[in-house]
């Protein structure tokens, strides 16, 4: 082989492409599908169903905020009620959120620029046309993650930890928190990253993330995990907001534990140790309706509010001219 020969092709074996778990429907005409993986649990913890690999590992997102929450309760935060549930939550940025987050704050002689979360606007679009409308600019407190800042920081305090640094994948809280998930998920942590807000983020499967679910659930009363679980049930809208299924799915199924992530993450547990979890493969949050409805239906939930999550019309003009829908 000459200097100016191309170097022989090195053959490599290509990944399938995930399964297809929706469609997007438009005026009969199949326009586009979303991809991904998923898992269902039966009561007794073992796999039900798994479509695509749902053992691969998977940056949860906030679906790992139940764990993290549980993390902050184990180093000696003794939070409860809805303050609990913010320390859990993806909130709206609705005005009863960002009070108590600035409350959670103030008792522990913190204050908003203590917060290391990215200044943003309030999550759910119908606050942020409000909160744009009032003359506000994005804000550290406004971010949805700013309630589990707050109860982190909070800990720091308690603890004597520095709150500067609470960020850092080796602050004590972080690796408590790894710890919390692994055990939680039953497997290790495949990798660590940095999440939209800053915090570290834990990469686990989708089946130990269910597991993860189902063991909050499961979890003997008054431990940290329970705790967890029971203040998310009890106080949902502060979890996410009036506007969101996850808070509509804890209302209204008695003992569903649910939380969804970014990047098209979405977990569930029921009462008695059923679970699910999934991702969608392009991120897109708009399938994430039909792909949970549907998989509540295989888990045996029957109730209307399975409907009401699983409807995502499309419009053309101002009529509705087709769907997104669950193709399993």
């Amino acid at each position: 082989m000459t200097s100016t020969d191309a170097p022989p092709a090195v053959p490599t074996t290509p990944h399938p492409a995930p399964p297809v778990l929706a469609e997007i429907v438009r005026s009969g005409f199949t326009e586009g599908r979303h991809r991904g993986s998923l898992v269902l649990l039966a009561a007794d913890g073992s796999v039900e169903r798994a479509i695509g690999d749902p053992a691969a590992p998977v940056f949860p997102r906030s679906s790992n905020k139940p764990m993290q929450a549980a993390a902050i309760l184990r180093a000696g935060l003794d939070l409860s009620g809805r303050r609990l549930a913010l320390a859990a939550a993806s909130h709206s940025g609705e005005p009863f959120h960002l009070d108590l987050a600035r409350t959670m704050l103030t008792e522990h002689g913190l204050s908003t620029a203590d917060l290391q979360t990215p200044p943003d606007l309030p999550l759910d679009p119908v606050e942020a046309e409000s909160y744009l409308a009032r003359g506000n600019v994005r804000e550290r407190i406004t971010m949805n993650c700013s309630g589990k800042h707050a109860a982190m920081l909070a800990v720091c305090v308690r603890n004597g930890w520095d709150t500067a640094t609470y960020l850092d994948p080796g602050h004590p809280l972080q690796r408590l928190v790894g710890e919390v998930v692994a055990q939680a998920a039953g497997e290790p942590v495949a990798a660590l990253g940095t999440d939209g807000c800053g915090a570290p983020l834990m990469a686990i499967g989708l089946t130990g993330l269910a597991r993860a679910f189902r063991s909050f659930v499961l979890a003997e009363p008054g431990s940290a995990e329970r705790r967890v679980a029971d203040a998310m049930r009890a106080h949902p809208e502060y979890v996410a907001g009036t506007r969101r299924p996850d808070t509509w799915l804890m209302r209204e199924v008695p003992g569903a534990l649910s939380k969804m992530g970014a990047e098209a993450v979405q977990a569930v547990a029921l009462a008695d140790g059923r679970a699910l979890a999934f991702k969608i493969d392009d991120g897109s949050p708009r399938a994430l309706g039909p792909v949970l409805a549907r998989a509540l239906e295989l888990l045996g939930v029957d109730a209307p509010v399975v409907a009401r999550i699983g409807r995502a019309p499309l419009l053309g003009g101002a009529a509705e001219v087709g769907e997104i829908r669950a193709t399993f």
